[in-house]
């Protein structure tokens, strides 16, 4: 969607509900008026801006909603994007709380690190890969903090950030500009266990809008209708390969087979809710 001079974000007073809840780990209200995509991209702008004085600077970007089952759900035909704040990542086989978020989810996910800004000009996924620095395994851990009274709004989702909430880095690997590295991102199998070797989940790196790096190919041009560009350094979470609640497990770790250099991991531990019985 064209940016214009029409877009009017909600009002001040419910923006700043929506950061107040959130950083509160509150379940919130959806707003009350409905937005296109450009009025929420102005709002998740404002809001993030709220978050920045606990969360830390912008350090990269988030896809969501890379299927079209998703699209269909959430009421758009096309991925969603935010922005992953410093303190939002957590480094490898840390320890996060169950209750993290108001109403937290567990996903499989990849990020990629761009390393100059000649992605800007990239046009497929070879192209891409060779402006990219690293593969980083990745769990994300996304918050569903806002109350949609079973109406899946994808506009409401883009204001809130896409529920970006925390996330854990695993092993990295280096980009090889390389066909047989991009066709492996499509191919790699992805498993999801918990501590016992319990399988949790498990899916294909294509479930990502049928190639990963489609992501940053649509996240280009987003960011581009916004007058914005990926720059060097730039985190890009790709989006979810298999998604779940929060599973009532200690550990969880999230096996990437199939990319050269690899297979990638990544784990995080679980503790109980503040007040739970252990």
């Amino acid at each position: 969607m064209a940016a214009g001079a029409s877009a009017a974000p909600p009002p001040a007073a419910a923006i700043q509900r929506l950061a107040d809840d959130y950083l509160a780990r509150r379940i919130t209200p959806a707003f009350p008026q409905g937005l296109t995509l450009e009025e929420a991209r102005d709002a998740r702008e404002l809001f993030v801006k709220k978050l920045e004085p606990s969360l830390g600077r912008p350090v990269g970007h988030k896809v969501g909603l890379v299927s079209r089952a998703m699209q269909d759900r959430w009421g758009v035909d096309q991925p969603v994007r935010g922005v992953l704040l410093e303190k939002m990542l957590l480094p490898d086989n840390a320890e996060v709380a169950a209750d993290c978020g108001a109403r937290p989810l567990l996903e499989a996910d990849l990020i990629v690190v761009v390393k100059d800004k000649g992605i800007n000009k990239a046009g497929t996924p070879l192209e891409v890969l060779k402006h990219l620095k690293e593969v980083v395994a990745f769990i994300e851990l996304p918050d569903a903090f806002v109350a949609t009274n079973g109406i899946s709004d994808g506009a409401m989702l883009a204001a809130a950030n896409v529920g970006a909430r925390l996330g854990v880095l695993g092993k990295r690997v280096p980009v090889k500009a390389t066909q047989k590295f991009a066709d492996s991102l499509a191919s790699m199998s992805v498993v999801m266990t918990d501590e016992a070797g319990l399988e949790l989940g498990r899916g294909l790196g294509k479930a990502i809008l049928d190639h990963p790096l489609n992501a940053v190919l649509w996240l280009i041009e987003d960011l581009q209708l916004a007058g914005e560009n990926l720059q060097p350094g730039d985190l890009i979470s790709l989006g979810s390969i298999q998604m779940l609640p929060l599973p009532p497990a200690k550990s969880v770790t999230v096996a990437y087979d199939g990319l050269p250099g690899g297979p990638l991991k990544v784990t995080m531990r679980l503790k109980p809710a503040a007040g739970s019985a252990k």
